[in-house]
């Protein structure tokens, strides 16, 4: 009908109403229906790209929950399958890529330290900190990020990049998360993979000189250390890090801008959808809005490994 309204404009709409077997209600209340799907779905595009202009990764969970006040404000409402299937049509789902760079050298002569994290829940910030080193491009070469992140919060306290692998990267971020700390008094474990920069002389001797606690993964778990990995993980799908181009001075003032908007704007489902900053304000078991699956199938398959040993010996 809209498009015979359109074709025949000589036709009224009670005319093509009784044609149809329609109301002339009904077909106002169709075009109403029309227009506020299409407003709604520009509305909540609009959105979609003012919560990326800031963090360009974020995945459609995410956005979900961004977007809840945002379009209440509009007096909207949508589902996560809409939102979905809305990003689905337009192209702008995110697509992950999972690729792995190896930046840790565990096989050296230092001394390698026990793994002093349990299974007790972490229940403030400065309880832990964790700390890995990722690799970027800049233009044509490879450059390293040294980065320390709360394990309670998530929140990145300490980071620098360099373009070598060695402990100079680590210890700059180390510095800079000890001079943001609010409670030296209290314990703090300082917990990383076993590569020779956290080994070193250097960087053991600051830790010890703060009466930081140094904890370290064993046999190569990759659970042992996973919100760093997580937060490397984060950075590059969501803000974009992984290939830059310009000067070192132009990707600093980038990981500023992205450290800043990763702390203070990107909320985080284990979180009970705080931010960084947010949930450093905090002390108790934070509300998590999700469940670690590639957790549990790392779980099952170590299990499973152990009860093939068991029965076949």
């Amino acid at each position: 009908m809209t498009q015979l309204t359109g074709e025949e404009p000589g036709i009224s709409v009670k005319t093509l109403c009784s044609l149809f077997g329609k109301s002339r209600n009904a077909w106002y209340d169709s075009q109403h229906r029309i227009e506020k799907n299409v407003l709604t779905r520009d509305i909540v595009l609009q959105e979609v790209n003012n919560i990326r202009a800031d963090l360009p990764g974020s995945g459609t969970r995410k956005l979900h929950y961004m977007l809840g006040d945002i379009l209440r404000q509009h007096k909207i409402s949508v589902g996560r399958d809409y939102l979905f299937d809305l990003l689905a049509a337009t192209g702008m789902l995110i697509t992950r890529r999972r690729r792995r760079f190896i930046t840790t050298d565990s096989n050296h002569w230092m001394k390698k330290y026990d793994n002093l994290i349990t299974t007790e829940p972490i229940l403030r910030p400065e309880q832990v900190w964790v700390s890995d080193i990722t690799y970027l491009r800049l233009n044509n070469n490879f450059v390293y990020l040294s980065l320390i992140t709360d394990a309670y919060s998530r929140q990145i306290i300490g980071y620098h990049v360099q373009n070598d692998l060695s402990a100079e990267g680590c210890l700059k971020a180390l510095r800079m998360a000890i001079a943001k700390r609010n409670t030296p008094y209290l314990p703090l474990i300082h917990h990383s993979d076993r590569g020779s920069q956290y080994c070193s002389k250097a960087y053991v001797a600051v830790l010890n000189e703060t009466n930081i606690a140094i904890s370290m993964t064993q046999n190569g778990d990759p659970y042992q250390n996973a919100i760093a990995e997580r937060v490397n993980g984060i950075l590059k799908t969501e803000f974009d890090i992984e290939r830059n181009t310009g000067s070192f001075q132009d990707l600093n003032i980038k990981l500023n801008k992205v450290v800043k908007a990763y702390n203070t704007i990107r909320p985080h489902a284990s979180l009970g959808y705080l931010t960084p900053l947010q949930a450093h304000q905090k002390e108790g078991i934070l509300n998590k809005n999700w469940k670690n699956y590639r957790k549990e199938k790392w779980d099952r398959k170590m299990q499973q490994q152990q009860n093939t040993l068991l029965y076949s010996g």
